[in-house]
């Protein structure tokens, strides 16, 4: 068959879909690899996977509605074109605006919601409400025909329900996230002392400004705990600031990282990694990275962030929004240096036996009817909520 994916951004292409398009190739389709913007280390990777890259033009943020009609009419002609048996389109302008050109083309669709994102957060201003009415009825007339929407956590379906983006027996198969290469992120002993380890995109969402308040706190008792931010800025007005970082490193609080496309070796020289986040994320890639890896987990009872953690046994779970907690859920690890490596010992476990991405991409293969052995269909159609994480 020949098969489209529909990205935002060509670098997610192959941090975070690499292997499901790589596994797509190996049971023998033709795969076409679409995004916005042309980064030639992804085309080439693409190239060795056999996957071909094509630029679609694409805002990933912005409301400019000629824009996205372009988007729309630039997926139409691709899709008629290419004439696929199938499309995939993950995050939410590609879902949206594939869906709506696959219904036009009628083709197969199917739907990977990564996370809702910060529309459905918890901004009730009058101008996000009616942002959040328009984006859920181009949601659900994306969608409407497609064969499966897959979810990442057991709440973004009801979210989803709530807002009329998919109706109650709409076939919703819930997926352990993107999965995590376990081989790659390999176990090691966390070091010595509590170097604990934030990943993200600067957002306040994300929970910085909480991480940076919790480590004045944590370290004013345990001078010697390390607190250390890895990830990108980002312009939009959510963004943490390049002034506001270089403060908070002067002042010793924190220790910027900058970014970078490969998080192992910082990961390595952590003990615990920390997402505060309250975004409304889907399941955090970062998450199940840090739990192969060996490392316990400090994050939030969020949608996405909550689901990979057993409480007390691979990690810990506090309050969102909440840096007095964040910070006695660190001072429980300055106090007792076991604690990250029974912790840790643990979370890759969970993350071998549950989040491995072989057995993520082996659902998503099968429910699309892509896999080298194809299920029967009536096995491939399954329930319409679907349940797989477990």
């Amino acid at each position: 068959m020949r098969v489209v994916v529909v990205a935002s951004l060509a670098y997610s292409l192959v941090n975070f879909r690499g292997q499901l398009l790589a596994d797509m190739v190996a049971a023998g389709h033709e795969v076409i690899a679409c995004a916005p913007d042309d980064d030639p280390q992804v085309r080439a990777r693409l190239a060795d996977m056999g996957v071909a890259l094509r630029r679609v033009p694409m805002a990933r943020v912005g409301l400019n509605p000629l824009v996205d009609l372009g988007t729309l009419r630039a997926l139409v002609a691709l899709l008629r074109a290419e004439r696929p048996e199938v499309v995939l389109a993950y995050t939410q302008k590609p879902i949206i605006y594939a869906g709506l050109a696959a219904r036009l083309t009628r083709t197969r669709f199917y739907a990977m919601v990564s996370g809702l994102g910060h529309v459905y957060g918890e901004d009730a201003s009058p101008r996000m409400r009616l942002l959040r009415r328009g984006v859920s009825l181009l949601y659900r007339a994306a969608v409407r025909e497609a064969r499966a929407v897959f979810v990442f956590n057991r709440d973004d379906r009801a979210e989803m329900l709530r807002h009329a983006i998919v109706v109650p027996d709409a076939r919703v198969i819930q997926v352990p996230g993107s999965g995590v290469d376990v081989t790659r992120f390999a176990g090691t002993p966390p070091p010595p002392g509590p170097v604990f380890l934030m990943i993200a995109r600067l957002l306040r969402a994300k929970g910085v400004d909480d991480f940076v308040a919790a480590a004045r706190a944590v370290r004013a008792r345990y001078p010697q705990a390390r607190f250390r931010l890895l990830g990108p800025t980002d312009p939009g007005p959510d963004g943490v600031t390049a002034g506001e970082i270089a403060r908070w490193a002067e002042e010793g609080v924190i220790d910027y990282l900058g970014e970078t496309r490969d998080v192992r070796p910082f990961l390595a020289e952590a003990s615990v990694f920390v997402l505060p986040s309250w975004y409304r994320e889907g399941l955090p890639r970062t998450i199940l990275e840090a739990m192969a890896s060996g490392r316990a987990v400090i994050t939030t009872d969020r949608p996405g962030c909550r689901d990979p953690i057993d409480q007390g046994a691979n990690g810990l779970v506090v309050p969102a929004r909440d840096p007095a907690a964040l910070a006695a859920a660190m001072e429980r690890f300055c106090a007792d240096p076991a604690l990250a490596s029974r912790l840790g010992a643990v979370a890759r476990r969970v993350a071998t036996e549950r989040y491995a991405v072989e057995r993520v991409n082996r659902l998503l293969l099968d429910t699309m009817e892509l896999s080298a052995t194809r299920p029967d269909t009536a096995a491939a159609a399954g329930p319409a909520f679907a349940e797989a994480a477990a």
